[in-house]
This record gives C-alpha cells, sequence and structure tokens, in this order.
C-alpha cells in the first residue's frame, strides 16, 4: 500500500477539497494521497458566502455557494500555483441539483479569472467521465475506514463532551484517537476489519471512562441534507448551539447514508456492478453492527443498523423516495423517536428539492403517527437569518414533549 509522507508535497498537484465531513475528513483526507496528488482540506470561513455569491446564482443550493466560495477564496489568496492545483468536487451524480455542482463550479471558477485550474470529478456514477478522478484500491480501502472510525469518534464525542464533569476531556480523548488513526492510515498499517473492530471496542471503553455529569442533557437528533447535516458550514454550527443550550446532539452516522445511497441508487437491476454493490451492502452492513455492538456495550446510544431500522420503519415512509437523502430523512427521524431521542431537527438548504419533498413534505405525516416526539425543520440560505434559524431550534429545545394517557395516569395515581 502507498505509504503516505504528508511533508512530500513540492513535486504533486495540490488536490483542493472543500470542507463537507467535519467528523469524517480529518481521517478520510488520507484515502486521497497519492504519488500524484497532495489533498488540502479548505478551511478558509470568512466572507465566503459573499465570495460564493459573486460568483454563484443565489437560486442554486446552499452548499455549492459555500463550497465555490470556499474554493475560490483559496485560489485568490496566492497561496496555490495553479498550474499545479486541481479542485476536487464530489458529488452524488444524483437527479438533485447536486449533480449540476460540477458544471456550476466551472462557470464559476472561469468567472473568477481561474479559467485554467483543473476541476476533478468523484461519484460513482461514472458521471463526467473526461474529468473524472482515477480511484485507485488503496484509496477505497483507506476511505472505508476513515468513514467508519469517523462515525465512532463523531458518536462518541457528541455524547460525552456535552455532558464531561472535566470540560476538555472528551476533545482530547477524541484527538488521542485522531491521531493513533492518522499514523495507521499514513502508514498504510493496522488497516485489517480484525483491527478495525478491535479499535471500536477499544475507542469505545476509552470514551466510557470520561467521567460524566450524574444528570444527563437531553439529546436532539440532527437529520437532513447531507451537507447540511455533517458540515458546521453548512449548519451554522447548530452543534455548538445545541450543546451550549443544555443538550446534546445526536447526528446519525455517514455509513448509514452510504448503505441508503448503495441500497436505493445501485442495486435496483442486474447487472454485475449492481451484484457487487449489493455484496458490498452486506459488508458495510457486518462493519456497522461490529461498531454499534462495541457502542452499546459501554452504553452509547445509537441509531438502529441499517437493515433492523430499514424494517422498522416500513410503514412510516415510502421506498420510491429515492432523490438525494430520500426515504433515509424519514427513517431517521423514525428511528430517533422509536429510539430514546424524541427530538429531531430537520435541516435543509432553502429550496433544496428533494428535501422538501421527502422531507418537509413528510413531516406532518410523521409527527401524526409519532405522537411520541417532536419534529422541527428549519432551511438555512445565504439569504435566511441565523436568528430565526436558532429560535426554531431553540423553540424544539424548550417545548415540553406530549405526554402519553398512561403517563397522564401513572402521575395521578
Amino acid at each position: 500500500m502507498y505509504k503516505i509522507d504528508e511533508d512530500a508535497w513540492d513535486e504533486k498537484y495540490i488536490l483542493l477539497i472543500p470542507a463537507m465531513l467535519d467528523a469524517h475528513f480529518p481521517l478520510i483526507k488520507y484515502a486521497f494521497y497519492s504519488k500524484d496528488y497532495h489533498p488540502i482540506i479548505l478551511s478558509n470561513e470568512d466572507h465566503i458566502t459573499d465570495v460564493g455569491l459573486k460568483y454563484v446564482n443565489n437560486d442554486m443550493c446552499y452548499p455549492i455557494v459555500l463550497n465555490a466560495g470556499q474554493m475560490i477564496d483559496a485560489l485568490k489568496s496566492g497561496k496555490y500555483d495553479i498550474n499545479r492545483t486541481r479542485l476536487l468536487m464530489p458529488t452524488a451524480g444524483d437527479a438533485c441539483r447536486g449533480a449540476n455542482y460540477l458544471h456550476v463550479l466551472k462557470e464559476s471558477v472561469r468567472k473568477a479569472g481561474f479559467g485554467r485550474a483543473k476541476i476533478l470529478s468523484l461519484n460513482v456514477k461514472g458521471l463526467e467521465k473526461d474529468c473524472q478522478m482515477r480511484v485507485q484500491p488503496f484509496m477505497v480501502w483507506r476511505a472505508l475506514f476513515g468513514l467508519f472510525y469517523g462515525d465512532i469518534l463523531m458518536l462518541l464525542l457528541n455524547q460525552t463532551r456535552p455532558n464531561e464533569v472535566k470540560k476538555g476531556q472528551s476533545q482530547k480523548m477524541w484527538q488521542k484517537w485522531i491521531d493513533i488513526l492518522s499514523k495507521d492510515l499514513k502508514e498504510g498499517k493496522n488497516l485489517t476489519l480484525g483491527k478495525m473492530k478491535r479499535n471500536f471496542v477499544r475507542m469505545a471503553r476509552d470514551f466510557s471512562r470520561i467521567r460524566l455529569n450524574d444528570k444527563r442533557k437531553q439529546r436532539v437528533g440532527i437529520v437532513g441534507e447531507l451537507y447540511i447535516k455533517y458540515c458546521h458550514l453548512g449548519n451554522w454550527d447548530m452543534i455548538k448551539f445545541l450543546e451550549s443550550n443544555g443538550c446534546e446532539s445526536h447526528t446519525n452516522g455517514l455509513s448509514w447514508y452510504a448503505m441508503y445511497y448503495m441500497d436505493s441508487h445501485l442495486t435496483d437491476n442486474m447487472t454485475f456492478e449492481s451484484l457487487l454493490y449489493k455484496v458490498g451492502l452486506r459488508f458495510f452492513g457486518s462493519l456497522q453492527r461490529a461498531m454499534i455492538e462495541a457502542l452499546r456495550k459501554y452504553g452509547f446510544y445509537t441509531m438502529e443498523d441499517f437493515f433492523t431500522m430499514k424494517r422498522e420503519v416500513d410503514g412510516y415512509v415510502s421506498w420510491g423516495y429515492k432523490t438525494g437523502d430520500g426515504w433515509l430523512i424519514g427513517a431517521e427521524i423514525t428511528g430517533h423517536i422509536l429510539h430514546e431521542c424524541p427530538k429531531v431537527l430537520a435541516v435543509q438548504p432553502f429550496g433544496c428539492m428533494p428535501n422538501h419533498t421527502c422531507g418537509r413534505g413528510l413531516y406532518p405525516s410523521l409527527q401524526k403517527k409519532l405522537p411520541q416526539g417532536m419534529i422541527v425543520s428549519c432551511d438555512v440560505d445565504s439569504s435566511g437569518s441565523k436568528l430565526n434559524v436558532y429560535n426554531r431550534a431553540r423553540m424544539l429545545v424548550d417545548m415540553p414533549l406530549k405526554r402519553s394517557k398512561q403517563e397522564v395516569m401513572e402521575e395521578r395515581t
């Protein structure tokens, strides 16, 4: 396996990647290293919305405004030689406007005066083959480990940090494991499935040793569009806001989305490629169950595994919703409410077609079917107000849940 040297970048192409997955990119970034590329996950945040709006029409989704803004701002900084820089735009290649992000980025970069910048596409649908990034087996293997390690560390950190007695201990533990796993990913060592499963247990055990307050914070689930759900730029630091308002947030792992995508988009015919994805789906399921087992062994909350979740939510959602995040949004809402997380915040970009159909269009129905829970949605947009989004989140936090008749009777007696 290719051994990574993070300092040896002079003779490689710099690969600029917009921030997308806060919990996963610190590890998944190692999948993009090769003999040709040195990846950089962009961290510039100031004025990127303004930069994006200057070159992207404001009727486009908020994520592409931020993605383009980050990339153009980075090119304008003068830090990167345009002749030795590549821009990577990962997309799902779906029927939503996200499939047009590559074209929008090309045009916006050209308008900004960087027409010579090369833009690469990364998707599993084989779209834009002329600029598709070449993916090698060792890159896929590293990405697999980065995905599952990112999942479990996100789930552990979000449950311990708001409840820890000694502030900063959870973040310190998270950084300890990021350093350990980064070394393995860079050197190509310990990347076996057995080692991954043992690390699941070791990580859960280490985080369980962090002393927590006896009274736990109320839990709020976060669901919605992929980028807005996982990137603090897109959700305006919603996790930090919820924690500052006495809550423990729960964002489901990326592996559930990966399995949803394989299940809904890549396994619906009898081609050889489709059969391979069906095998991959089962493979992901085995790793996901091992992760969940480790979490629950040490008392941590997690969603049911993908296949169990899908069985449980049958009748609550329609499997015909396959565009964008599709039926996964409703499935995660249902899964949360059925299992110890009755309050759910649904976040999406304003005007997101799939989310307004598969998400907001479904919330009233789910609320009627799940009266014990509470669903509040909020839209984020370049023209929107943070105050309005935070007010809606605060409304969810403060509103009491509807008590069942049994609870009322027990209180009276």
